[in-house]
This record gives structure tokens, C-alpha cells and sequence, in this order.
């Protein structure tokens, strides 16, 4: 049996209870055979970018997001839309790694879980291209009407839901897979 592969994942809602975070906590348990997910939970505390304060020592917060990237075998994002657009706080982290590379060529899913979606999702897609993280067709999804889809108690409820994110994961895991083998 083959190890099982470290996952950062990064919600980009600051809501304590919201339904990408119920995500996350569904796919740690549908994966917790081949997954280690880590949840970074501190995405708000990582101060506003600024380039003048990026060089040798960033800011604890900024270090340590970098640190867990690189730890990481794969990056799992899972995302509302707001206003049309990404969340603030996500671009916000993820500008911090583009002078540092954190993203660069690594293993990356995103989900972009909302009331619908697609324009957060192509933006923040655009980001990920730019930033050379390792995405595919196969790694993205869009879950449009999340909150009639993932319970609060943490389980996807929506059968064609479940089988797309099903998908994703284990093209995900290839996509893992073939990058530990280089």
C-alpha cells in the first residue's frame, strides 16, 4: 500500500461555519484512506500583501502559510464567489507566494463551491495558471447551489455531486502520484 499523501487544504471563506469548510470536512473523510488533509485555518490572519515587506523575513503568518505549501503534496482549495470575484483573503494569501514559488508546479485541486460560481472560478483559475500550479480539467469543479448539496453536518448529499467530486479526487491523486515518481 502506497503512502499516503500530505494535502493542505485552504478554504477561502472566513465563515466558522461555512458550507466550503463542510466540503473540506467531507472530503477529509471520504479520502481518509490515501489523504492526510490539513485544514489552514488561519487565512485571515495572513497580513495585506506588500511588496516591501517580502524578502527575507515575512511576517510569521506569511512564513508559515509558505512552509505548510511546501510541506504539501497537494494543494485542495475549496472556495465561495464573492462578488463575481475570488475572496479577498485567498487572493490576498496567494499573493504572498508568487515572488516565492510555493505554488509552482505543485499539485493543485480547486472547488469552487457557491450560489453559482463560474466568474469567481475563472478568475481565481487565471491565478493558478499564472502562478504554475499543476491544475487540470480533470482537478476543477464548480458546485453551484452548494448549501443544498453538502449538509452541516459535514456529508455531501447530492448524489452527482458526490460522483464529481469523487472524479476529482482521484484525478487529483493521480496527478500526485506522477509527480512523486519524477
Amino acid at each position: 500500500m502506497s503512502q499516503k499523501k500530505k494535502i493542505l487544504a485552504i478554504c477561502g471563506s472566513t465563515r466558522a461555519s461555512s458550507s466550503n469548510l463542510n466540503l473540506i470536512k467531507a472530503i477529509v473523510d471520504l479520502t481518509k484512506d490515501r489523504f492526510v488533509i490539513q485544514i489552514f485555518d488561519s487565512i485571515a490572519e495572513i497580513p495585506h500583501f506588500n511588496p516591501d515587506l517580502d524578502n527575507d523575513t515575512p511576517p510569521r503568518q506569511v512564513a508559515e502559510f509558505r512552509k505548510q505549501l511546501r510541506e504539501a503534496d497537494g494543494i485542495l482549495i475549496c472556495t465561495p464567489e464573492y462578488a463575481m470575484g475570488v475572496p479577498g483573503t485567498l487572493k490576498n494569501a496567494i499573493d504572498w507566494t508568487v515572488s516565492s514559488c510555493e505554488f509552482s508546479h505543485k499539485p493543485t485541486a480547486l472547488i469552487t463551491a457557491s450560489s453559482v460560481g463560474q466568474k469567481g472560478h475563472a478568475s481565481l483559475m487565471e491565478t493558478l495558471k499564472i502562478i504554475e500550479t499543476k491544475i487540470t480539467n480533470e482537478t476543477e469543479l464548480i458546485i453551484s447551489f452548494v448549501k443544498t448539496k453538502i449538509s452541516n453536518d459535514c456529508r455531501i448529499i447530492d448524489t452527482k455531486t458526490l460522483e464529481e467530486v469523487q472524479n476529482l479526487l482521484s484525478a487529483f491523486d493521480r496527478i500526485i502520484e506522477s509527480s512523486q515518481s519524477l
